[in-house]
């Protein structure tokens, strides 16, 4: 069998880091906001009915970890996903979860036919 290297601690940060971005439901309904195109930080206000701070707080958190990209349009910011892999991880999440309530579901019914 293969031994495994020991991961350096910095790289386990970094992973944590990025696995702690999506540990805010304020940011993965702005990234499923923005799954399909740019949006105006406006828009994402009025789809949240949330404050602009707060939106815009997630949004540049978001963009300085290099998940969004932003452009200027006059006085208005634009955001875009810049990898879109997140949604392939958010994807393999939402299944695991879809497959573990399935089970759960299965295993009340069998208790309540008792």
């Amino acid at each position: 069998m293969k031994q495994m290297l020991p991961v350096p601690s910095e790289v386990v940060q970094q992973v944590a880091e990025y696995f702690g971005l999506l540990s805010e439901p304020m940011r993965l309904r702005l990234l499923h906001l923005l799954r399909e195109e740019e949006k105006c930080v406006q828009e994402l206000v009025e789809a949240t009915h949330t404050s602009q701070a707060n939106v815009s707080k997630h949004l540049k958190v978001m963009w300085q970890a290099g998940i969004l990209s932003r452009r200027s349009e006059g006085t208005c910011a634009y955001y875009r996903v810049e990898d879109h892999m997140i949604f392939e991880l958010c994807n393999q999440v939402c299944d695991r979860l879809a497959t573990r309530l399935e089970q759960q579901a299965r295993s009340f019914r069998v208790l309540n036919e008792r």
